[in-house]
């Protein structure tokens, strides 16, 4: 395998794959690596599920510089339609266009709407943006999020994801050129509907294990003293098996590594878990639980493990 990969050209292997989306800081285990070099093989969006912050829209972006792609990003929301996501017409600009047309004694209705009804005056949302990429510089696109839209929306996606088209009815029908790489994203909050998981190839991004959230740590923040870094991330790996209401996730145990880095801590010790909390945890439920006795019994657990591992 070459050293250097093409910033501009796809990935020709699984191992290609991973070490380009590594030199970018993101550690992907094989399963995902296959999963996603076969989604780019193929030309198939990748449909990612897993909790919220595992890090799955990161893959989109990490794979945009990677790739030296632009990043389009659509944010999906409960009541998302297709004016916002697809496209819509510059109705001010129209209407003056309309005006000026009348002003000057133009009365051909046809010619009036051939023109108003052009590309100069359609705006592009994510998804036609996403349909719009030159060859050999399809952006990635992003849907992130899906399962906070309605199964209406789920149902326009189809055509765009079989076949990178849509319809404008006053223009016909807009193909893409080369495919975007597509990456869909959701936290699981609803199901989506078998028809569109079935365009896709599928993955279930989990949390990474301890060594490979500790290397996270080690390029993330890089200034984290070792010691820290390993309580740190035995820490947080326990608290994810608390059943909490939020458990925290790869982002928060960055930025509790970095806070702790900040402040200089060296060790973790009850009182510094307890003031630094609000970096690591979301919910007051569950940073009132971890302040108290249990946060404790985790702490003494960690550091008889650290220590007899040696």
């Amino acid at each position: 395998m070459s050293d250097q990969i093409s910033s501009t050209s796809l990935p020709g292997s699984i191992e290609e794959t991973m070490a380009l989306l590594a030199a970018h800081d993101y550690l992907a285990g094989r399963a995902l690596g296959t999963v996603l070099f076969l989604a780019l093989k193929m030309k198939r969006p990748l449909f990612l599920e897993g909790e919220a912050g595992v890090g799955k829209t990161e893959i989109a972006k990490v794979l945009s510089k990677a790739l030296d792609r632009p990043l389009i990003r659509l944010q999906c929301y409960e009541g998302l339609d297709v004016s916002s996501a697809v496209y819509e017409w510059n109705y001010p600009a129209q209407m003056l266009e309309i005006r000026l047309a009348e002003a000057s004694g133009l009365t051909d209705r046809d010619r009036i709407e051939a023109d108003i009804f052009s590309e100069r005056y359609l705006i592009r949302r994510p998804v036609l943006q996403a349909l719009s990429g030159v060859g050999g510089r399809a952006p990635v696109f992003l849907i992130d999020e899906l399962d906070r839209t309605d199964e209406a929306f789920e149902a326009f996606l189809l055509e765009v994801l079989s076949d990178f088209q849509v319809t404008v009815p006053e223009l016909g029908t807009i193909r893409a050129a080369e495919p975007p790489i597509v990456i869909i994203t959701t936290n699981r909050t609803r199901e989506v509907h078998d028809a569109l998981k079935r365009r896709c190839l599928y993955h279930w991004v989990d949390y990474p294990q301890a060594e490979q959230e500790l290397e996270i740590i080690r390029r993330k923040v890089p200034d984290s003293n070792e010691a820290l870094s390993r309580q740190i991330v035995a820490y947080v790996q326990k608290l994810r098996t608390l059943d909490l209401y939020k458990n925290p996730g790869v982002a928060e145990t960055i930025d509790w590594a970095t806070a702790l880095t900040e402040l200089d801590r060296l060790a973790l010790d009850p009182e510094t878990i307890s003031d630094t909390l609000g970096t690591l945890l979301k919910y007051q439920d569950d940073i009132a639980r971890i302040q108290g006795g249990e946060g404790k019994r985790v702490l003494d657990e960690v550091k008889s493990e650290l220590l007899a591992a040696g």
